[in-house]
């Protein structure tokens, strides 16, 4: 009788042992989840569009509680409310993840230009808001590839964003390399309230909200907000294929590591 309860005693540490392991594992997931969907998450950079301030193989870390949340905070976006919990109004400038407006399982990465009633318009590649002619500098012709491999070139400019909510001027890096086309010279777009007008960095590759037609991504809903961009944590440049691992740390951006998103 006593050997009988000695095994029950010896097998009882064991069983209480692997319920600490997994319940210590399923705390960790919901911690890592709440983290994720309600503070910071991380996020790649698959386009060219945000060049130069954001490159193919970038991943950036973006924090969740600049503007409030929405259902797009969350995966899956489920449909839990509508609007945005501690709402916060973006500011002209800040790099924002959002989700795209006609499909919201496709994260957008782009600088937002115009807020709700600005007017925003290009003219020989220049860009205005609210009838001011934004200052920007040029810094060195520039070249660099896009996601496809496409060799880019044009100017690197330092430009100028007025702030918005009382904030300093925002300074960043723009790369353009035409005058010309539709994108280059637009009519004047006066975004709406409860909207952002965004742009890409990259402005003569970029999709965003110059594009008004049905295909277009037009004004973003405040509602499409993720969060801001805050900075690049990892980049790597995939010039070679994955398996020739002898690549990999020639193709780490190690200077890129921890650079903050401006």
């Amino acid at each position: 009788m006593s050997s009988i309860n000695q095994d029950n005693n010896e097998d009882a540490p064991k069983r209480e042992s692997w319920w600490q392991v997994l319940r210590s594992l399923i705390t960790t997931i919901i911690v890592i989840l709440a983290i994720r969907t309600l503070i910071i998450a991380p996020f790649t950079i698959p386009s060219g569009s945000m060049i130069p301030t954001l490159l193919v193989g970038d991943y950036v870390a973006v924090t969740k509680f600049d503007y409030g949340w929405s259902r797009y905070s969350f995966p899956f976006a489920p449909p839990l409310f509508n609007g945005r919990i501690a709402d916060k109004a973006p500011h002209r400038g800040d790099v924002a993840v959002f989700r795209y407006t006609h499909d919201t399982s496709i994260d957008y990465i782009k600088r937002i230009i115009g807020l709700p009633g600005d007017r925003i318009a290009m003219r020989e590649g220049r860009l205005y808001v609210n009838d001011q002619l934004i200052d920007r500098t040029p810094l060195r012709p520039y070249e660099i590839q896009d996601e496809n491999r496409r060799l880019l070139r044009g100017i690197l400019y330092q430009e100028v964003l007025p702030g918005s909510d009382g904030r300093k001027p925002v300074t960043h890096d723009i790369l353009q390399w035409s005058q010309a086309g539709f994108a280059n010279n637009s009519e004047e777009y006066v975004v709406p309230q409860g909207y952002f007008f965004a742009m890409g960095d990259d402005r003569d590759d970029s999709a965003d909200s110059r594009f008004q037609d049905e295909d277009g991504l037009g004004y973003v809903p405040m509602e499409n907000l993720v969060g801001k961009a805050r900075f690049v944590f990892y980049s790597f440049d995939a010039r070679h294929p994955l398996w020739e691992i002898w690549h990999w740390p020639a193709e780490i951006r190690w200077s890129r590591l921890f650079s903050v998103v401006k």
